[in-house]
């Protein structure tokens, strides 16, 4: 009995001690520099890791640690390879060439590697990078290990209790608002409501994220497309700290269901069933439909198709860019020196990428909002999708690849295949750009 009071009391106290100094103030607008000061002194504790490490360790064992690749890769174009092919005939060493270049692809190819956690050029003291570097110091691995219990037992307790509180007030709010009657002036009180509880959820997350938005003249407006890179889950509620969208997606099930049922009724999102979403002339018309009318909420949508690890941007659908109208590009970049926001979904399931993202020292990102784009004319929907793309990886400094995000569970197209089979066997035969370089 005893033991049952004081878990209550320390409840109580742990849930006042949130309404009082995070929930109340966050609501009214009011900071009280907690994440401030929380966010100096981990940027301190971090320079202060560094410096123990490279101290440590010799430099080229940092430097190795930073490497992306377990091989050394020759930069050169590949006709620069093949030079020695000019003027003469084809010889059986000439295939050395791209023996060389196919093995390097199975060791190593830059396609899977953005399908796993951006390696660190130094160790920010989680267990799940870089953990050869714990034991350099008696010092720093007590640094360490007070950081364990700061961000399990300190953070990961708040982060859950804000994250609970928030969604259960979306959730909460949505369905009571959408009982209302289905007329023209309330569904306009019902879709107020509905950015209210999402900025309300948006800044208690804000607690556990830190977001610089830049270029904020350029957000995107109602009746338009907003598209973005894709790393995670939480790229929705990153953009929602500063912005209400209609979001675009499949129907879910378990807790994503339940929120999807919920905020439909407050705002017209757009949600299909699996076997909608095959259908891309249905697809294409909700989606017009929906743009067509000025007053509802811009539409976000992620082209990729699934997460990227936030080092590349890869080829972006260009269905969402079939439908008109006017293209508000966002970048969004992560800082992993804080915590890792990429989700491999194929190694880690909903629930295990939300531990570790709250158990992250903080989720801090840039956000860029690009002036709108437009198709031009003359333009199809595939040139103007990898336009949109170069102005997201340029703006977000990151690497532009040509590769479908679908690799990361399909195989490569025949077609695709064919084409580089072809480009290899141009270059072979004089016929390609080595040819037409020499004349």
């Amino acid at each position: 009995m005893e033991g049952t009071e004081l878990a209550g009391k320390i409840l109580s106290t742990w849930l006042t001690l949130v309404l009082g100094l995070i929930l109340l103030p966050s609501a009214f607008g009011v900071s009280l520099g907690i994440s401030e000061i929380y966010m100096k002194i981990l940027v301190k504790t971090l320079e202060w890791a560094t410096i123990r490490i490279e101290k440590g360790v010799p430099k080229e064992s940092v430097k190795n640690s930073a490497s992306v690749g377990i091989i050394q890769r020759d930069e050169s174009p590949m006709e620069k390879g093949l030079s020695g092919l000019r003027g003469r005939d084809f010889e059986l060493s000439d295939v050395f060439y791209f023996s060389k270049k196919g093995l390097e692809a199975i060791v190593e190819d830059e396609v899977t590697q953005r399908f796993s956690s951006e390696e660190l050029v130094s160790w920010n003291l989680l267990t799940r990078t870089n953990i050869n570097f714990q034991y350099i110091s008696l010092r720093l691995t007590m640094v360490w290990v007070l950081g364990v219990i700061v961000r399990y037992c300190v953070l990961l307790p708040l982060r859950v209790t804000l994250a609970f509180i928030g969604i259960s007030l979306l959730v909460m709010g949505t369905t009571l608002v959408g009982q209302l009657p289905d007329s023209e002036p309330l569904k306009t009180y019902r879709m107020n409501v509905y950015m209210l509880f999402c900025k309300l959820v948006a800044v208690f997350q804000g607690l556990a994220f830190t977001i610089l938005c830049n270029c904020r003249q350029y957000r995107p407006q109602k009746g338009g497309i907003c598209v973005a890179n894709h790393t995670s889950p939480i790229d929705v509620f990153i953009l929602t700290t500063d912005g209400c969208y209609a979001m675009v997606g499949q129907v879910q099930g378990g807790l994503m269901g339940i929120i999807q049922r919920a905020i439909v009724k407050a705002c017209p999102h757009v949600w299909f069933e699996r076997s909608e979403m095959k259908d891309r002339h249905l697809v294409t018309k909700r989606l017009k439909e929906h743009i067509a009318d000025r007053k509802k909420l811009p539409i976000l949508i992620f082209p990729e198709g699934t997460c990227i690890n936030n080092t590349s941007v890869m080829m972006f659908k260009k269905g969402s860019f079939e439908i008109g109208g006017t293209i508000h590009p966002v970048a969004i970049k992560y800082n992993p020196q804080f915590g890792d926001a990429f989700w491999n979904s194929s190694k880690y399931n909903m629930v295990s990428y939300l531990l570790r993202v709250m158990t992250s020292w903080a989720i801090v990102c840039d956000v860029w909002y690009l002036p709108p784009m437009t198709r031009e004319e003359g333009e199809d929907a595939a040139q103007f999708a990898n336009r949109v793309k170069s102005a997201i990886a340029v703006q977000g400094g990151l690497t532009e690849l040509p590769w479908d995000g679908g690799l990361k569970r399909g195989k490569v197209k025949d077609a695709f295949r064919e084409e580089q089979q072809k480009n290899y066997s141009n270059m072979i035969v004089g016929n390609g750009s080595l040819n037409s370089e020499s004349n």
